[in-house]
């Protein structure tokens, strides 16, 4: 995962999250958890989709780039189809990035952990066995 309740309500604010979740009626004033957690899942799932081609999948930390991302995104999802400017500007970026990512021209850099996450296109040469060699005399 990503990104994660706390993660969210430290970015966008609690009271943002209740008005985005918050589908009751009449209102309950809180984060409804099964919302919030379905975009952020959903976020989850689409950054993997950029990501698996030149990491292992799952990450053993998130980076910290993959949380804003994943943030960005999974408020672009709770906005339904009436995001503002700013949170459809921050979800073009968000893809933007995660293509950069998937083409190689970005890494992700180090984990919050400071290690390095290990990639997947590393190139591996394949060959039959060798014909001849230095010490072979065969063809004398």
């Amino acid at each position: 995962m990503y990104v994660s309740q706390v993660d969210m309500i430290l970015r966008f604010g609690e009271q943002e999250l209740i008005e985005l979740t918050d589908r009751a009626d009449p209102p309950a004033d809180v984060i409804d958890q099964t919302v919030l957690d379905m975009a952020i899942n959903d976020a989850n799932g689409l950054i993997d989709t950029y990501i698996k081609n030149r990491y292992p999948l799952a990450l053993d930390t998130a980076p910290r780039p993959l949380k804003r991302v994943a943030a960005d995104i999974a408020r672009y999802y709770l906005h339904d189809d009436h995001p503002t400017e700013q949170v459809e500007k921050a979800y073009e970026a968000a893809l933007a990035y995660l293509k950069d990512v998937s083409a190689g021209r970005v890494s992700l850099g180090p984990a919050e952990s400071g290690i390095q996450p290990t990639t997947a296109d590393g190139a591996e040469m394949i060959a039959p066995d060798r014909v001849f060699g230095r010490d072979d005399t065969s063809f004398i």
